[in-house]
Parts: structure tokens; C-alpha cells; sequence
């Protein structure tokens, strides 16, 4: 049997993890001298809270090669997804992991090369091929196959988040919430790129960024797109689910809220859409 594991930075929800039988190793988030595991014992909310009262970005890291150790028995065949091992040390770790096993089952790991739902795309994926009784090495010829057409990209409201994890310099981050700019990230070769800046309400711009996809939504693989999002108002998250429905393209619209761990670096109000070319 192929069992399909991911590091929790693949965003899922609870429902999807459930119905494709998928396992999540957990990054940890630390709040000052405390640690927690993403997805399991601290949430978004609580990482803004201490984020705005510190000044500072929450440290995160991946999980060790014992705690991924622990996902693996000696029953099945697996296939592990990590986060792009350019933004993090999970790939290695797993891949320290699989060398250490004495037994004969295969254990594959593949770099997403991408991030959040960018990854999640590639897990469901592989989850749907293991259930039509595909082997582990066809399953990675085919993600390996794909991986490029993943489309990932958000839409950031706020640059100070940015800013303390040190991936905007502080006069950029002044300069763009005085203007009230909010960049388009993308990720492409395993990192992320601005694309583009918006201006106006939240509403707007968010609007503005899913607007300017269609011509790729429209060509997209039809099977699913990803609304994922650190937490914004329902109404446009709504307001994105109704327009990408008026599109009459994909077979199912999934939302999902992006875990502690991404959150922490982009911050709340950030919204992506994410999808496969095809």
C-alpha cells in the first residue's frame, strides 16, 4: 500500500486529509521560549496576538528526522512532501529519515518546490493516484511530471509582516503601507517572486488579483482550485468563490485557512488562489 504523508506547510483542511487518508508532519512555530507543533496546538490568531505585542516574527522549524521517523512503519510504501527544501530543512530531514530505515519498503520524498496549497495540489493528487492503485514510482513520475504547472501565488495585505521576518526591507514596508500597496507573490523554481503591486480596498484589490488569472484559470486542469487564505472577511472570500463558480471551469472550489506556519510569515488578510495548468 502507498501511504501519502506531507509537512503540515501543505495547508490542508481537516476534511481533506480525512477523505484522501493523508498524514501531516507537523513544523513547529516558537513563540519566544514556548514551542508548538502547526496545525495541533496553536492557531494563526494567537501567533498575530504575540507577533503585534513583540514586534517580531515567530521562529519556525522543521520537524527531525525521529519526528518524521514516527510516521513510517514498516507496512507500507511512502511518498513524503515537503515544503521547497529552499525555504526550509524538511526536505533534508526527510531524506535523512529514508536513508536511515534498514527495512526494504520504498520511501520517496519529493520537493514541492512550492509552498501552502502550491503543495497541497500535488498531495491530493498523488492521495487520488494511490487510490487507483498506482505504484509509489509511478506516482512520483507523475508528480515530478506536473510540479512545474502548479500556479501559486497570494495577494498580501500588510508588508509589516514581511518586514520582520526579514523578507522586506524596512523602507519598503513604510513606503507600501503609506501608499497602501499590496504585492502579488508568486512562487516559481522552488521560490517566491513579486509579481505585481495593487492598490485600493480589500476588497478590490483582491478582486483585482483573481481578475487578472482568468485567461489561466480558463486553460487550467479542471479537477480543483484552491481559495487559501490567513484569514480575511468572509464576504470577500465569498466574493472570490462566487466569481471563480461564474468561470463554470472547475470541477470543485476548496477553501482552506493557511497554517501557523505560513501565516506568520505573510501575515493576516493574505488570500491566494492556486490551481494546476494544464
Amino acid at each position: 500500500m502507498v501511504k501519502i504523508l506531507s509537512d503540515s506547510t501543505c495547508d490542508l483542511s481537516k476534511e481533506i486529509i480525512n477523505k484522501y487518508n493523508i498524514g501531516i508532519i507537523p513544523l513547529y512555530v516558537r513563540l519566544g521560549e514556548k514551542e508548538y507543533l502547526d496545525g495541533i496546538d496553536i492557531a494563526p490568531e494567537i501567533l498575530y496576538k504575540w507577533s503585534d505585542e513583540h514586534g517580531e516574527t515567530p521562529k519556525t522549524a522543521a520537524p527531525s528526522v525521529d519526528d518524521i521517523l514516527k510516521f513510517i512503519d514498516n507496512d507500507n510504501e511512502y511518498i513524503i512532501f515537503t515544503i521547497s527544501s529552499s525555504m526550509s530543512a524538511c526536505f533534508n530531514n526527510a531524506r535523512l529519515a529514508a536513508e536511515e530505515r534498514d527495512d526494504n519498503k520504498e520511501i520517496y520524498i519529493i520537493d514541492s518546490a512550492n509552498l501552502s496549497t502550491g503543495i497541497g495540489l500535488q498531495v491530493v493528487y498523488a492521495a487520488e493516484l494511490a487510490s487507483k492503485g498506482l505504484s509509489a514510482k509511478e506516482i512520483v513520475s507523475e508528480i515530478e511530471r506536473l510540479k512545474d504547472k502548479v500556479k501559486a501565488s497570494f495577494v498580501i495585505d500588510t508588508l509589516v509582516y514581511l518586514h520582520r521576518g526579514g523578507r522586506c526591507s524596512g523602507l519598503a514596508a513604510l513606503f507600501g503601507t503609506a501608499l497602501k500597496l499590496h504585492p502579488r507573490i508568486a512562487v516559481s523554481h522552488g521560490a517566491m517572486h513579486p509579481e505585481k503591486k495593487y492598490r485600493g480596498s480589500s476588497k478590490k484589490y483582491v478582486m483585482d488579483y483573481v481578475k487578472d488569472m482568468e485567461a489561466d484559470l480558463l486553460s487550467a486542469r479542471k479537477e480543483r482550485v484552491f481559495i487559501t487564505h490567513s484569514g480575511c472577511d468572509r464576504e470577500i472570500v465569498n466574493s472570490v468563490r462566487t466569481y471563480l463558480e461564474s468561470l463554470d471551469h472547475f470541477d470543485e472550489i476548496l477553501e482552506t485557512r493557511a497554517g501557523s506556519v505560513v501565516s506568520s510569515h505573510c501575515g493576516p488578510g493574505t488570500l491566494g488562489v492556486l490551481f494546476i495548468s494544464a
